[in-house]
């Protein structure tokens, strides 16, 4: 049998050797190709280290959405990212709100009553997820301009309750696969769980400081720090202050026939009448007791009589439920004070003493006189 020169010389057929070069040529490509994994894992176990030195340094929930949000898509430069917290009692939505005006909206988060009723899927999620996108188990998850390539479903629990997801979203369809260090993920979940906790717990310190706790109302140390504010606006803008102050008719009498109980929960119910009947900028707060103010910002004292006739008749429109078969009519007296500061008013807190006192000369007329009606004050320039 003939023999070509090649094998030969080296004493190995050339069928093996063609064999041994294309076994070279994979084991070259694996080698490549765990290159490449290695680069990735490299690349992003620094973005991870980058995103949750980030998320460390957040110092408000708002600046903390933000940055597991649009900081995340930049950190890691992918399509989307979408968080969804489970707020089933509206926590985190008047926390954002705490300052009785419109929050400004966050892109990528959404906050939901009910994650699983969402997503059932994700009741079992413990660990991070990565893989393509599937429409029938991603299509609620992410947004409408997300719905292709690979993501990254991330878990974030609280007491071992599932409490939310993080979910970036590539379009990329290799990005987010099984075996990209799924280890470094959860470890950036679990870092997003803690500065979630942390900063929530904050906010609602803070806000118990200036919260009644009893109606949810602001309490009376932030009413006389709004005040002080909205006077300054008020002078800059060269028009009046309306304050409102609204006291509940015999309540004593309601807490000496039903007792403490009865009487908190009529105070919660009329807070929550009230509340109904202002305008999202407006403050309302408890002044102490069962006394209730008012501060109308970008309002003259008609558009403060117009609302104190409204919550006189909110207050009294139904009884409230005090018990299985026992109601009450509840009603209120209010008084209506207008400030105009001029423009060498400096002292603010003089200024806003003085228009409390106002209206609560007005409520007190209100409540001599019969009761269950509303007394405007002579407004005053300062």
């Amino acid at each position: 049998m003939a023999h070509s020169h090649r094998e030969l010389r080296s004493g190995v057929p050339a069928e093996r050797l063609r064999g041994l070069g294309a076994e070279n040529r994979r084991l070259q490509g694996r080698i490549l190709e765990l290159m490449e994994e290695r680069r990735r894992k490299d690349l992003l176990l620094r973005q991870t280290h980058e995103c949750e030195l980030a998320l460390l340094r957040a110092a408000s929930l708002p600046e903390l959405l933000q940055k597991m949000t649009e900081g995340l898509e930049r950190c890691y430069q992918l399509q989307a990212v979408r968080l969804i917290l489970h707020d089933p009692r509206h926590e985190i939505r008047h926390l954002l709100s705490d300052d009785s005006l419109q929050p400004a909206p966050l892109a990528g988060v959404q906050l939901v009553d009910s994650l699983l009723a969402r997503a059932p899927q994700l009741r079992d999620l413990e660990h991070p997820w990565l893989g393509h996108y599937d429409r029938a188990e991603h299509e609620l998850l992410v947004p409408p301009t997300a719905q292709r390539g690979s993501l990254a479903v991330i878990p974030l629990r609280r007491n071992a309750e599932l409490e939310g997801v993080l979910i970036l979203c590539s379009a990329d369809p290799q990005r987010f696969m099984p075996d990209l260090a799924g280890a470094f993920l959860a470890h950036l979940g679990l870092v997003a769980e803690i500065c979630t906790e942390n900063v929530i717990n904050r906010a609602q310190l803070v806000r118990s400081g200036l919260t009644d706790f009893l109606t949810g109302f602001h309490n009376r140390r932030y009413l006389h720090a709004r005040l002080r504010e909205e006077l300054a606006r008020a002078q800059r803008a060269r028009e009046p202050l309306v304050c409102l102050m609204i006291d509940l008719d015999h309540f004593k009498r309601i807490n000496d026939e039903h007792g403490h109980l009865v009487g908190d929960a009529v105070l919660r119910e009329v807070a929550h009448r009230i509340e109904g009947e202002m305008r999202i900028s407006d403050t309302g707060a408890r002044f102490g007791g069962d006394e209730f103010a008012i501060v109308l910002a970008h309002g003259s004292l008609d558009d403060g009589e117009r609302l104190a006739f409204r919550v006189l008749e909110a207050v009294r429109r139904q009884p409230i439920t005090v018990g299985v078969q026992a109601s009450l009519i509840v009603t209120v007296s209010i008084g209506v004070a207008a400030a105009f500061p001029g423009p060498g008013a400096q002292d603010y807190s003089k200024l806003a003493q003085r228009l409390l006192a106002a209206a609560d000369a007005a409520l007190y007329h209100a409540k001599s006189v019969g009761r269950d009606q509303v007394m405007i004050a002579p407004s005053f320039v300062a």
